[in-house]
């Protein structure tokens, strides 16, 4: 039996592995594509409050992330480091949908806002703990770096069968259940998903397993957390910095951005420059991963990528209710790009075995962000037209998750490589925190740019006036992003060759070891 085959795993473990993110997605990619319309349209508060609400909630992920990353890779149990967080967190993501989605009659504005955040914050925390150990524990599955990208085709078509479930199918049963009232068709339509998501949890959990054993972090659990912070003004200042400009885009914002990052890129060069006796374990392992260049291009790969999909995921149920003039159309478009998504998905891992990661990311950058270009031509009785080019345009773009979660696996295989430590946790909280900033930074974006034209969704003459700003969302606007992800990707140097020799290098080194 060769190494390669020796490191394969069963169609079961991959399905089941797969179910876990079909759960997460009932949240992420599902929910999350209606948060912000319910937001505006059936909870009541404006479009500029649901966008700082979006924004705000991005810097606690910055921490939340790493904490549960931490957290995760000193998790000792009979079960392995990350599937027990899988079957704990399950119950409270369920009960946040639920809340996330619920209205409270007799609010006031005030308290609808703050409801608005206790909910969505609450929603984010639970994410953080189920999704950073489920995304860790595709690391330890197995050690092929080859089998895991097979592996990510598999989670993301789990993921894309999540978000079938729920953006296909949302809009009908909120009218089924709510019989004309948004707000009891929601809480209704949530009470069935909640409970399937945490069937879908226990199907992980029972079975996948944990193969490969990573080296155990030097440092305490307490000691790191303490660690961290004593560096939370750190991690925070440049988050709120980016939020800031994000939101406020003026001159004061912009020199409040470039100083803070100059600040940042300072001490990072003086804590990298530091011998490794004068560093604590959790700053040793900030350096290997800021001395880690795939793995900060990954990032960067992972943050455009989210936005160019979060955008279009967000700005659709505005798109079809009010440029198509047909809200039902929704779940329809929905359906049909998320089953081309569960396709490509399967497929992935297979096309990334004849033409490599790089080229097949690079071929599915163009090739989306092209078609997204065309969606802006579109008129609102073309209906064919459109289905079509969001057929193509997913396509492509679904293998962009796929990959990017297979390549946080290669850098991390690369750190253990190149250091000798390997902190799988915190690579893959990088990857969930990008995967979170992106989306909410993305539905923070459509939300900013509805309300800098005044849209208002109980208001008729705001909303014809902002219909041409749903169309540019829709298409050359995300496109920017995959385009300039794509000239990230040009410099980006782990190929399937480099690869190769690594697994080889580090499987000889456990065997020497064992």
């Amino acid at each position: 039996m060769t190494m390669e085959s020796s490191n394969k795993l069963s169609f079961v473990e991959k399905s089941g592995y797969a179910m876990g993110d079909a759960a997460a997605n009932l949240v992420w990619r599902g929910a999350l594509a209606y948060l912000a319309v319910f937001y505006t349209d059936t909870l009541g508060i404006s479009a500029a409050a649901a966008a700082i609400l979006m924004l705000v909630v991005r810097i606690s992920d910055g921490i939340t992330d790493i904490i549960m990353g931490m957290i995760a890779d000193r998790t000792t149990s009979k079960y392995g480091k990350f599937r027990p967080w899988i079957i704990w967190s399950a119950p409270v993501l369920a009960l946040f949908m639920v809340l996330s989605f619920t209205v409270i009659p007799g609010l006031s504005p005030v308290a609808k806002i703050v409801w608005a955040y206790f909910t969505y914050i609450g929603l984010t925390l639970a994410y953080t703990v189920n999704n950073v150990p489920y995304s860790a524990l595709m690391g330890v599955m197995t050690p092929s770096h080859t089998e895991r990208t097979v592996l990510s085709g598999y989670r993301f078509a789990g993921a894309f069968c999540g978000g079938v479930l729920m953006m296909s199918f949302l809009p009908d049963m909120v009218e089924y259940f709510g019989q004309g009232n948004d707000a009891i068709g929601y809480q209704k339509t949530m009470y069935i998903f909640a409970g399937l998501l945490i069937i879908l949890c226990g199907i992980t959990f029972f079975t996948t397993k944990e193969r490969v054993e990573p080296p155990t972090p030097s440092g305490s659990l307490k000691t790191e957390l303490g660690d961290l912070l004593k560096n939370l003004p750190f991690i925070i200042t440049p988050l709120l910095a980016i939020t800031l400009f994000f939101y406020y885009r003026n001159l004061a914002s912009g020199i409040f951005f470039a100083v803070v990052i100059g600040a940042a890129w300072f001490i990072i060069q003086q804590l990298i420059k530091k011998p490794e006796s004068e560093i604590t374990p959790s700053q040793r392992d900030l350096v290997d991963l800021l001395t880690n260049k795939p793995w900060i291009m990954i990032l960067g790969l992972g943050l455009f990528t989210m936005l160019y999909n979060g955008v279009r995921y967000t700005t659709t149920a505005y798109y079809f209710t009010h440029y198509m003039g047909d809200k039902t159309l929704t779940g329809s478009f929905f359906l049909a790009t998320m089953l081309t998504s569960i396709f490509a998905a399967l497929i992935a891992g297979y096309l990334t075995t004849w033409l490599g990661k790089k080229t097949l990311f690079s071929i599915s950058l163009a090739a989306s962000g092209a078609f997204a270009c065309a969606i802006f031509f579109v008129k609102p009785d073309q209906v064919t037209l459109i289905f079509a080019l969001g057929i193509c345009c997913e396509f492509f773009a679904a293998f962009m998750p796929v990959l990017v979660f297979s390549m946080l696996g290669d850098a991390a295989d690369y750190s253990e490589w190149k250091n000798g430590r390997r902190a799988t946790g915190l690579f893959y909280s990088a990857g969930t925190f990008i995967q979170k900033t992106g989306n909410g930074f993305a539905s923070a974006l459509v939300l900013l740019v509805l309300s800098a034209y005044g849209y208002i969704g109980s208001d008729p003459d705001t909303i014809a006036n902002t219909k041409h700003v749903m169309v540019s969302l829709m298409s050359w606007i995300p496109a920017l992003f995959s385009f300039v992800a794509l000239g990230l990707l040009v410099v980006y140097p782990l190929n399937t060759k480099r690869m190769g020799e690594i697994e080889h290098d580090l499987e000889s080194r456990r065997k020497a070891k064992a």
